[in-house]
């Protein structure tokens, strides 16, 4: 099938289930990139039309809001929700340049235990008025991750090409799969575009070694040109059209 047509046909289908599709960004260990890549993909999901939350669990290290420029605009937070100080939607912060991405922010200071009920509450009730949830997890795999992806149906794992990210991304894939998602996918990013050096592995290798497949890839971020800049953006239009397409793809992985 032609991207646009698939582009189109997965509106339809977000859409026909009148509920947002819930998708945690996840990585074994901090510094990989996950919370710009979850940002990036939203913004890339917004402008094709898509009506989009990131909601930032990632307690006290929470970057969400500042990675989209709107960590100014915010009057509420997820834990005023989850308490019941506002309304859901009134916790919504809308981005200023793509007037479908919301972002649902985070707390600085957890004093206090959330439990993953609590959110998922908050999130159903948006559900129907979005078409994707994005939920940034807290790196690793102690509670707060857990509380993220119990609120989740899908999941993207990040991870970059270093010895050390590849080991804590194996034993989150692993946890993942407990979990039972309707589709898993692999985002490899910061991978050098001239040939591997140190032994790394290629993006296609730690997809056969933690057994996910490969979904995205995002070149090492390089601002002094703009052809990597490019490339970058464009890495992100694909993973956000992948995205779209991760049900059918995880279909015909399991055929």
């Amino acid at each position: 099938m032609l991207p646009g047509f698939m582009i189109q046909y997965g509106k339809m289908r977000a859409r026909e289930g009148r509920m947002a599709r819930k998708i945690v960004i996840t990585s074994g260990k901090g510094g990989v990139g996950k919370t710009t890549v979850c940002c990036n993909l939203a913004v890339q999901l917004a402008r094709q039309g898509y009506r989009v939350i990131v909601c930032d669990l990632d307690f006290g290290l929470n970057n969400a809001d500042v990675v989209l420029g709107v960590e100014n605009r915010a009057l509420y937070d997820v834990l005023d929700a989850v308490e019941g100080r506002c309304r859901p939607k009134q916790a919504l912060v809308s981005h200023p340049r793509y007037p479908t991405l919301h972002v649902l922010s985070s707390n600085r200071v957890l004093e206090r235990y959330v439990s993953p009920q609590a959110i998922r509450l908050i999130l159903d009730s948006l559900a129907p008025q979005f078409d994707f949830i994005l939920i940034d997890s807290p790196a690793g795999i102690e509670d707060g991750f857990h509380r993220a992806a119990s609120c989740a149906e899908e999941a993207l794992l990040v991870t970059t090409p270093h010895i050390s990210a590849l080991r804590d991304a194996d034993r989150v894939a692993g946890i993942l799969k407990s979990y039972k998602f309707a589709s898993v996918g692999l985002v490899v990013n910061q991978v050098r575009r001239e040939r591997r050096r140190g032994g790394m592995l290629t993006p296609d290798e730690i997809s056969a070694a933690l057994r996910i497949p490969l979904v995205g890839i995002v070149t090492e971020e390089d601002k002094i040109f703009r052809e990597n800049v490019l490339s970058r953006s464009r890495a992100f239009r694909a993973l956000a059209e992948a995205c779209v397409n991760l049900p059918q793809i995880e279909k015909r992985r399991r055929k």
